[in-house]
């Protein structure tokens, strides 16, 4: 075992930095090539962790607007669902910021909406208590409509 290979296990942060003094120092022979290809390869990942975590709360709070929210009002009609409209707003807003930080996701979106979706469905099922057959086998909602700032779902008919 190398001693940078210990360094990793033992202290990332140190390690991390050691890579970078070594990188300065035009000293390439001398990096952790092995941790450096597997640290690149999940910050990638990471990116698209983000994407997809992202996708499941709006889409969860997308489903609850839609399917629960006239119930509710029913029940209270204090309730606005204002807090649901919220939290969409803010997936929205950090889905933005997220693809104009790291544009290379755009190609992504489809399939994070597609890996999304089992997960915010079953959210939205635990969350509301409402049986699972209310809520679509397949996301009903475009890419376009997950980003468009304005785009709220009718509630069915």
């Amino acid at each position: 075992m190398s001693s940078d290979t210990t360094l990793y296990d033992q202290d990332f942060d140190r390690w991390a930095s050691s890579q970078v003094e070594l990188l300065r120092q035009g000293k390439a022979q001398d990096l952790d090539i092995e941790h450096l290809i597997a640290e690149l390869e999940d910050m990638g990942k990471s990116s698209l962790r983000e994407l997809e975590s992202r996708f499941i709360i709006l889409i969860a709070h997308l489903l609850k607007w839609q399917y629960q929210l006239d119930t509710l009002a029913e029940q209270w009609q204090a309730f606005e669902g204002k807090s649901w409209r919220k939290t969409i707003i803010e997936q929205r807003a950090q889905l933005s910021f997220l693809l104009g930080k790291v544009p290379s996701l755009n190609t992504s979106l489809e399939l994070a909406r597609e890996e999304a979706y089992p997960a915010a469905r079953r959210l939205a099922i635990k969350e509301t208590g409402m049986p699972p057959e209310i809520f679509p086998n397949a996301c009903p909602y475009a890419v376009d409509e997950l980003l468009d700032e304005d785009f709220l779902p009718l509630k069915p008919k």
